[in-house]
């Protein structure tokens, strides 16, 4: 199976940054596209931000507002998420996902926690 493991999540306060970064499975990396979600607690996951596998597209759900970067490097085989100026409703999981068809992510990692105090 492709494995995803994320990395890079802490606490950190309002208005700082974290950088995450999820390392896949080297051989087929560069075909998929990928994806961050992130989980509340009580709440569902939901999408973040997605890229496509030549990078040249990025989506963004719209409570980023500006403030995430998601970007990949398929010579590295890593997909990061560049989170800036943190508020504390980005409290949660995060997750990273691969997806082969468009629409359908197959394959997730065990996530990252992400905690911003205020």
């Amino acid at each position: 199976q492709v494995q995803l493991v994320e990395s890079g999540g802490g606490l950190v306060q309002t208005g700082g940054y974290l950088r995450l970064s999820c390392a896949a499975s080297p051989r087929t990396f560069s075909r998929y596209a990928m994806a961050w979600f992130r989980q509340a607690p009580g709440k569902e996951r939901e999408f973040v931000a997605g890229i496509r596998w030549s990078g040249g597209s990025t989506y963004y759900a719209d409570f980023v507002e500006g403030r995430f970067t998601i970007s990949r490097d398929n010579v590295k085989n890593t997909v990061s998420l560049q989170m800036n100026n943190l508020k504390r409703e980005d409290t949660a999981v995060y997750y990273c996902a691969a997806s082969v068809t468009a629409g359908n992510y197959e394959y997730w990692g065990q996530g990252t926690q992400v905690t911003v105090s205020s």
